[in-house]
């Protein structure tokens, strides 16, 4: 079984850590769902 967790922040002002601890505990929850791999990316707009 496989699994896919996202999280979206758009236009709320949110600190790096809030979000971090969001998606690595997104992650830790599909452990035991018998994940092969899993990956991490954040895409940010520095303008």
């Amino acid at each position: 079984m496989c699994g896919i967790f996202g999280y979206i922040n758009y236009l709320v002002e949110k600190d790096r850590k809030f979000i971090l601890d969001t998606l690595v505990n997104g992650l830790s929850r599909l452990e035991y769902r018998g994940y092969v791999s899993a990956g991490l990316a954040i895409d940010a707009d520095k303008t």
